[in-house]
């Protein structure tokens, strides 16, 4: 389900509206918080199982030209949701962008980066879209909270 900013009053329609031009990412901000998910968001904030567990950073510059990225990205999200492994997202753009996903396993995170639509989007963003990016991967050995209502707390 995407976000829909109708149905959220119209001062959010209009803010839209507005900084729609400038301000692309807040679109794509939106449709990952407000997306329905295989597991439940808390202000943004994924909640991951009780590591150990996978992350994997992707930090990124957008070149000037856009075309075409928020829908791909909207896509990609689509499809690392029903990724076998996938545990959830974490992104964030002002200028730099910093998306974060959760997986279960190396082997999850293998089969995403193999995934053929996700392969024809590494090449168009690199072609297309980002200045420069970096990826790390991450083994999560301790995580903790607060004010979630997230079972690896403490």
């Amino acid at each position: 389900m995407q976000f829909n900013p109708i149905k959220t009053g119209k001062y959010i329609l209009h803010a839209q509206r507005f900084y729609q031009k400038r301000y692309r990412w807040i679109k794509l901000y939106s449709f990952f918080v407000h997306a329905k998910h295989k597991y439940s968001m808390n202000q943004g904030i994924s909640e991951t199982p009780r590591p150990p567990y996978y992350a994997v950073i992707f930090t990124n510059c957008l070149k000037a030209t856009q075309q075409g990225y928020e829908k791909t990205a909207q896509r990609m999200l689509f499809l690392a949701q029903n990724q076998v492994g996938f545990l959830g997202i974490e992104s964030v753009r002002s200028g730099l962008g910093i998306s974060v996903s959760y997986w279960e396993s190396l082997e999850a995170i293998r089969a995403w980066k193999a995934q053929t639509e996700h392969l024809l989007a590494q090449e168009k963003g690199r072609n297309d879209w980002y200045a420069a990016y970096k990826v790390r991967v991450c083994l999560v050995e301790r995580d903790y909270g607060f004010g979630l209502d997230d079972p690896s707390e403490g």
